[in-house]
């Protein structure tokens, strides 16, 4: 408990050291609470297949190739995870009608139920976070990590 309480003493005399360290704490333990809701549900979903089935979500239409140019991830990964995605029933494809080789992915009833899931858990844990808060104090940290992210940005 100690070593703990130091580390604490040493970020609040050097914090510069250890704001990322602390907002990657923060968004594991999201991200852990979040998808836990997934692994207990109906749907064994990983933080990959949550990746692609978000995507197809917010880009109805796409294809593996517009997801693998956005993503930069390797187009055989890509595509075992779409396969099972279809497998599974949570995207449903169809044929382009000018590319007859692209498949245009789309969320299936049961890919939009996994997503409202989750969009409810995100919901209920941004409330936990900011528990206790003041509207201006989360106005605030908005702009703060803003002002972060447009640093990393320049």
């Amino acid at each position: 408990m100690r070593k703990s309480n130091d580390k604490v003493n040493h970020l609040e005399k050097n914090p510069e050291e250890g704001v990322l360290d602390l907002i990657h704490t923060v968004m594991h333990q999201y991200r852990s609470q979040q998808f836990q809701t997934l692994r207990d549900g109906p749907h064994d979903v990983t933080h990959m297949e949550w990746k692609v089935l978000s995507y197809f979500g917010h880009h109805p239409g796409a294809t593996q190739s517009d997801l693998a140019r956005k993503t930069g991830r390797d187009k055989a990964q890509l595509a075992r995870l779409i396969k099972g995605l279809r497998d599974r029933g949570l995207l449903d494809g169809e044929a382009d009608e000018t590319d007859r080789r692209n498949t245009r992915l789309t969320l299936s009833d049961a890919g939009q139920s996994v997503q409202r899931a989750l969009q409810q858990q995100a919901r209920r844990l941004n409330a936990k976070a900011v528990q206790g808060m003041q509207q201006e104090e989360q106005r605030e940290l908005l702009a703060l990590l803003n002002r972060l992210k447009n640093n990393l940005d320049a």
